[in-house]
């Protein structure tokens, strides 16, 4: 299973910057405290990076949410950014197995993994519908994601669709 700081690391040039657009514009203040906590740790001044060409500071904060020490960065910046701007991806496919969830595709407790047919028939109607991209980091974000380690069945079929891989 992939942590969070590794599926930042493995994210496409466009996913980076659809990542740190959506941040900018609708997080803008999750984006300030990202940017102020990833500078500290380097011993840089913020506004050092603040100054940055965002293209260049994109990258630069996808290099340092990319390192193992700041997976607990990656995993929440993940979470504001799918539920945020992707819920619809999180309700299709919920629904494609059958999970009640919220308007914004969160639910309160992970149920038991669903059997593997039933998650390669999500995950197929899901790609039909969205971005293949956005729904690999999708899926190894909500396997990742969750404290009990996730579903089994989901790790299976992560580790099997080509289409799925990072």
């Amino acid at each position: 299973m992939l942590q969070p700081n590794e599926i930042v690391a493995r994210l496409s040039p466009a996913l980076v910057e659809q990542l740190f657009a959506f941040l900018h514009t609708k997080e803008r203040k999750l984006y300030n405290a990202t940017i102020e906590t990833l500078a500290k740790q380097r011993n840089f001044r913020p506004v050092f990076i603040e100054k940055m060409p965002p293209p260049k500071r994109h990258v630069w904060m996808k290099d340092q949410m990319a390192r193992a020490t700041n997976a607990s960065v990656s995993a929440h910046v993940l979470q504001i950014w799918f539920v945020g701007g992707h819920a619809d991806l999180l309700c299709d496919f919920l629904d494609a197995l059958g999970i009640q969830h919220d308007e914004n595709g969160t639910i309160e407790q992970l149920p038991p993994a669903p059997d593997k047919v039933a998650v390669s028939k999500a995950v197929d109607a899901v790609l039909a519908k969205h971005d293949p991209g956005l729904v690999a980091a999708y899926l190894h974000s909500f396997q990742a994601l969750d404290d009990a380690g996730g579903w089994t069945s989901l790790e299976e079929v992560l580790g099997e669709d080509e289409r799925l891989k990072l």
